[in-house]
């Protein structure tokens, strides 16, 4: 319990001081931590979770090349399941198959996996502290200095060079230090839920996703296959765009019940539900004396809301640049800056793209998406996913001249001439 002394200052059951403390330990805290501390800095990781990794709110999948680009290598202690493509069905259940080396990774037990991420980030030095629930950012003027809170039942105060908050969507240290944009848009937050069941019967070598306005309004319902006969089978919806006021869980055990040939003999082992961000980052993420990652940046996919390998590679960044910045005395946010800058380089300017990309699917019909189930090819779709949309406004405009309007509307720079290069500026 915290105290007032003589003085007047609040005294702590427990303080410490450290270089940079990281509020949460998902995988782009996890990751930011292995960064920091192999940067030689002094790095503490907080998480309110008494068990790293529980509960998941994911379908846990990640791409092998999101493993490896933030130098994870594929564990089989946490690898549950081998992915080598997907499947695509539009409302009618026309099927489109992508076998494509974007498509190949895995599903990965998560509560294993984070346990794996916190390890190899307290073997290169960084210290956890678990069942820890984070109150207040401490402010020097504009600058964060700190925080506190409770460290199972013990006030808790905890003087940091920098803080970085992994602490998920609407991320309270983002708020509590004053960084504008960091409160999640209703517009960019899809309700999901998730049963992870036993006795699905399905090709267990790729990922599933079902499109439509009765499947699932404005999102998409998943099959993620974990081993066989167990897979986490999910659905994410725009709240707004339900229909009859029906819920994520609704529409998934609906879909569950219409499909009887891959569920009549399955149950659920676990039941998640969360929310998932899909914008594609708020526009400044860090500040003096701070830095976010992860959800509690919006650094999300805003297509399929996916985000396990965007807050690593996050997290790396934020650790190479902020254990640089404390060793250099300067953690201002000019410095901080540069965690910007690459991230805009490596993914931001994608995300921002595929944005644009989703307000354009947004706005179709089912009837569009099943005229466009018959053309696209998986050339077309591997372009898409990295935001190169050239192949699919030629086909557009040769085959669905229709959309040309919505595609000036969202995929062109305002002014620009509709030209072929302008799609990829």
């Amino acid at each position: 319990m915290t105290s007032v002394g003589g003085n007047g200052q609040k005294r702590f059951d427990i303080e410490k001081t450290v270089d940079v403390v990281i509020v949460g330990g998902g995988p782009g805290g996890a990751l930011a931590a292995r960064e920091f501390a192999r940067g030689g800095v002094k790095t503490l990781v907080v998480d309110r979770r008494q068990e790293i990794g529980a509960p998941k709110r994911c379908a846990e999948g990640i791409s092998n090349d999101g493993l490896l680009e933030s130098g994870v290598q594929p564990h089989p202690a946490w690898t549950s399941g081998r992915i080598t493509g997907a499947v695509l069905y539009s409302p009618s259940g026309k099927i489109v198959t992508v076998d494509d080396e974007t498509a190949v990774g895995w599903v990965v037990e998560r509560k294993v996996f984070e346990k794996h991420l916190g390890k190899d980030a307290i073997e290169a030095g960084a210290q956890y502290m678990v069942k820890t629930h984070i109150d207040q950012v401490l402010m020097d003027g504009a600058r964060a200095v700190g925080v506190t809170g409770d460290f199972m039942g013990k006030s808790v105060k905890i003087n940091a060079k920098l803080v970085v908050g992994a602490d998920g969507i609407d991320s309270l240290i983002g708020r509590k230090a004053g960084l504008r944009g960091s409160v999640q848009k209703m517009r960019d937050f899809h309700s999901a839920a998730q049963y992870e069941m036993a006795g699905v019967k399905c090709d267990m070598t790729r990922l599933h996703l079902y499109f439509g306005g009765d499947v699932a309004p404005l999102g998409y319902v998943w099959i993620f296959p974990k081993a066989a006969g167990l897979a986490n089978v999910g659905v994410g919806i725009l709240t707004s765009k339900s229909k009859h006021g029906h819920r994520a869980i609704d529409y998934l055990d609906r879909f569950i019940a219409k499909h009887p040939e891959m569920f009549e003999k399955a149950s659920p082992l676990e039941v998640n539900a969360s929310g998932i961000p899909v914008s594609a980052g708020i526009r400044r993420f860090w500040g003096d004396g701070l830095m976010l990652v992860g959800d509690a940046a919006q650094q999300v996919n805003p297509i399929h809301g996916g985000g396990i390998s965007l807050a690593m590679r996050a997290g790396v960044i934020a650790g190479q640049v902020g254990s640089k910045a404390i060793k250099e005395g300067d953690v201002s946010a000019e410095r901080l800056s540069e965690y910007g800058r690459v991230w805009d380089e490596v993914h931001g300017k994608e995300l921002a793209r595929l944005y644009k990309f989703r307000m354009f699917m947004e706005e179709l019909t089912d009837k569009d998406m099943e005229r466009m189930a018959d053309l696209v090819t998986i050339d077309v779709i591997v372009d898409l996913t990295y935001a190169r949309f050239r192949s699919f406004a030629k086909l557009m405009l040769t085959k669905m001249p229709t959309m040309v309007p919505l595609l000036a509307k969202y995929l062109m720079a305002p002014g620009k001439k509709f030209e072929m290069e302008a799609l990829e500026a």
